[in-house]
Parts: C-alpha cells; sequence; structure tokens
C-alpha cells in the first residue's frame, strides 16, 4: 500500500504543482477542552462513476468523507459537518471551493477531496483542506491505494488535518490490540482481536481455546506479544500479524501476566509469581533467559519502558499496598513516585514521555488519572465505577481504557478520553472487550 503525496496532477483538473502540505499559511490552533472549530466534509467528488474491486468510486467518496468526519468529531476539538449535513462538490470545486457557501455554514475550514481508479486497478484519493474566511489551502494530500484500503487514506487525510490544525502529531491511521470477551462471568472466553483505532476492520487473531491476556503491540507494528493460559500451562506468545504465525519466548508453570515490549522492540517485561513472591522480568524478544529486576517481599508487577528505554514504571505492594516506582532497566535506583492516597496500578509511560497514567482505587471504584514521571500533577481523569488498564494514543493525547459494569454480569467495554477529561466515549466493539493496546501511528 502506497500512503504518501502523489502528484497534482494524479487529480484531472488540478494545477500542476506539487502536492504538499502548504507551510506558509497562518496557523489554527485548537485547544484541547475549548470551543470546537466547524469543519465541513463533504461527500469526496469522483470525475467519472467508477467500479473497481465492486466498489463504486461515488460511494467510496461518500464513506471515505464520513470516516474523516468522524475521526475528527471524536478527537474533541472539532464539530464537523459530514456528508449528510452538507451538499455534494463537484470535481472543479477540489481545488477551486466556494468559500462563501461554506461560510454561510459557519465553517471555519472545508475539506475537499476526490476519488478516481488509476490504471493498476487501484485508487487514487486526493485530500484538500481549506481556511473559509482566508480562502487559502493548508493541507493538500494524496494517496495511491488498493481498494480493500480506502478507509486508511481517510484516516491519513483525517490525521493530516489534525495535526494541521492542532500543531499535535496524529493519531487516527492506528490500530488497537484487545482481549474480546464473551460467555458467563466466571467462564469467560477471551480472544486476541485487532481493529482500527476507531473500531473498523475488525479481526479475531485466537480462537479462544486457550484464555488470551494482555496483549501488546511492538514498536514496529508488525507483532503482538500476549499470554496464553491453557491448562497449567502459561505462555508468552509473539505473533506475527502480516505472517498470521505465532512463535514462543517463554513457558512456566508459573502465573504468568503483564508482557511489554522496549521501545527498540529488543526485549521484553513480564511478571511472575513464584513460590508466593511475584517480580518482574526481562527477556530477549527471541527467547531466551529470563533476567528477574525486582527482588522484594510482595508483588511486583511491571507496567511499561519510558519511551528512551532507559527507565520502567511498575506497580508494587512493598510499602503496604499497591503504589507506583520507577528503576533503570537493570533493576537498580527503585524509587516509589505515588503519594496521593488510596491503590494505584497498571502505570503506562506516554509515549511523549511527559506522564504516566495508571489506574487509582479507593473508596470501592477504579478510576483512571496520570502522573508526571517524578510523581507530581496527578488528575483523574474518569469518575466512574470500574475503569482500569489505561493505553495512550500514538500522540500521547488520549486514553484508551475498560470499563467493567456493576452486578453479577460484570460486563466490559472498551473507553477512551482525552487529558481534559470531558471527551469520553465509548468504542464499540462486536464482543465485550477489555485490556486494550494501542498502537504507534501505522507507516
Amino acid at each position: 500500500m502506497a500512503l504518501g503525496a502523489t502528484s497534482a496532477s494524479a487529480q484531472q483538473s488540478a494545477p500542476a504543482q506539487p502536492a504538499e502540505q502548504v507551510q506558509d499559511s497562518p496557523e489554527v490552533v485548537a485547544e484541547l477542552g475549548g470551543e470546537k472549530a466547524v469543519i465541513a466534509v463533504p461527500a469526496l467528488a469522483t470525475p467519472a462513476v467508477t467500479t473497481v474491486a465492486g466498489l463504486r468510486t461515488d460511494s467510496l467518496g461518500r464513506q471515505i468523507a464520513e470516516v474523516i468526519a468522524a475521526d475528527l468529531e471524536r478527537s474533541g476539538l472539532y464539530a464537523p459537518l459530514g456528508p449528510g449535513s452538507v451538499r455534494a462538490i463537484t470535481m472543479a470545486e477540489v481545488t477551486a471551493p466556494r468559500f462563501a457557501d461554506w461560510q454561510a455554514r459557519n465553517a471555519e475550514n472545508v475539506v475537499h477531496g476526490f476519488v478516481r481508479t488509476n490504471s493498476t486497478g487501484g485508487l487514487i484519493v486526493g485530500c484538500y483542506l481549506y481556511d473559509t474566511d482566508l480562502g487559502s489551502e493548508l493541507v493538500r494530500q494524496g494517496f495511491e491505494i488498493q481498494p480493500a484500503d480506502w478507509r486508511r487514506a481517510a484516516h491519513k487525510c483525517a490525521d493530516a488535518i489534525y495535526s494541521r490544525l492542532s500543531g499535535e502529531a496524529p493519531f487516527f491511521d492506528s490500530r488497537v490490540a484487545y482481549i474480546a470477551e464473551s460467555g458467563p462471568k466466571g467462564n469467560r472466553i477471551k480472544r486476541l482481536a485487532i481493529m482500527d483505532s476507531d473500531g473498523g476492520n475488525h479481526r479475531f487473531i485466537t480462537n479462544g481455546q486457550a484464555l488470551a491476556i494482555s496483549p501488546r503491540f511492538s514498536p514496529d507494528y508488525k507483532k503482538i506479544v500476549y499470554v496464553s493460559y491453557l491448562n497449567d500451562r502459561v505462555r508468552v506468545f509473539i505473533y506475527d500479524v502480516a505472517a498470521g504465525t505465532q512463535k514462543l519466548v517463554t513457558e512456566s508453570r508459573n502465573a504468568t501476566f503483564a508482557p511489554r515490549w522496549s521501545p527498540d522492540g529488543r526485549q521484553i517485561l513480564f511478571s511472575m509469581a513464584v513460590a508466593g513472591n511475584t517480580d518482574i522480568y526481562r527477556i530477549s524478544a527471541e527467547g531466551g533467559t529470563p533476567v528477574r529486576l525486582t527482588n522484594t517481599p510482595g508483588i511486583d508487577v511491571g507496567g511499561s519502558f519510558s519511551p528512551d528505554g532507559r527507565k520502567i514504571v511498575f506497580e508494587s505492594d512493598r510499602s503496604g499496598s499497591q503504589q507506583i516506582y520507577t528503576m533503570n532497566i537493570d533493576g537498580s535506583n527503585q524509587q516509589r513516585i505515588s503519594f496521593g492516597g488510596g491503590r494505584y496500578a497498571t502505570p503506562e509511560w506516554s509515549p511523549r514521555g511527559d506522564l504516566i497514567a495508571f489506574t487509582k482505587m479507593g473508596g470501592g471504584e477504579f478510576r483512571i488519572g496520570v502522573m508526571t514521571p517524578a510523581g507530581g500533577g496527578e488528575r483523574l481523569l474518569t469518575n466512574d465505577w470500574q475503569d482500569e488498564a489505561p493505553t495512550w494514543s500514538p500522540n500521547g493525547r488520549v486514553i484508551q481504557f475498560f470499563r467493567t459494569t456493576r452486578g453479577k454480569d460484570g460486563r466490559s467495554s472498551l473507553w477512551q478520553v482525552d487529558l481534559t477529561g470531558v471527551n469520553m466515549r465509548r468504542l464499540q466493539t462486536p464482543q465485550d472487550g477489555s485490556d486494550p493496546s494501542w498502537g504507534p501511528v501505522l507507516p
């Protein structure tokens, strides 16, 4: 799949100039939690209705616009007017918008684009963003794709728009691994599953015969590490997403959980209970002999590496209750950083390196919060009965987690919230969902 800037000549009516993001336009910065900017997103135009791989280009133009609008809306920054609420555009308007029309709809920006077939049976998708008041072009990108990858083009377009307007790194064109759950509460079937960041392109990886837990995407997106329980065999596997194969990293009869990749993808953290004591271990992604990093009475559970790979954040009850600690990657310099009262668990370092997300337990509730790596600036972002296991968006602005309902059924579902704690929403999945892992932006 070729996702990158194409020549502007890919559009039949476009002027002959390079397809690039304009850098000299005024920056439009939207603040998280502030007033939402209105963006019009009409259906992408097509020079002629063509069918490719069973898909009509006019239908794809509308579907791509719908995904773009949905992405921008769930960022929490924008109030998009999607193709169902605005008029369609012509091919001529793609590079010559009728700005007065969009100003009349109070749209600060408008997204135009096109879909057409190429000579190899693929598609070319153009994406443009305009400032309606200034009448200027802010983004121009093009993507050559296979028809089945049209959603990725939509996410890439939304990412370009989001980055240009917010000044933040992109995060829409990414995937989530999680545990799909079904069956009664006392006998849950837990299967490894993956999907796009918006829930699209969902597929199950494991068949449910073995219990799957704790998935995590590798930094290069090619693999997923997870734990498999089958009878008395506990194994850490690495699943190759493209090949559909997996290899064994380590196996034990002891309880093993929470595997986490190092930033370079060469090492894996995991926790293992031996003779009543749970410690954190590090092992090569190729397998071998694990190295124990903690050795204190009680329960030490690995959290995650810092983005620079120099430190590890983890949880431990060595002080009498679950708290958050950091240490160097060789296990030295172990220091407690949580002192806000209550118990803390499942710490996860932000990809930006500026914050650590965690689950805080107290008063019968589990809540998602963040603090600095030194333990300061603690803020709680959710306020429900049982929210846990945070995982960061690739740009470090949104946190995904799972929520369990009260009652005997204990249904679980995936949710996400931005750093303001205001933009909260549920991510739809075919079955109940838990233990999400948000991977990096796709290349």
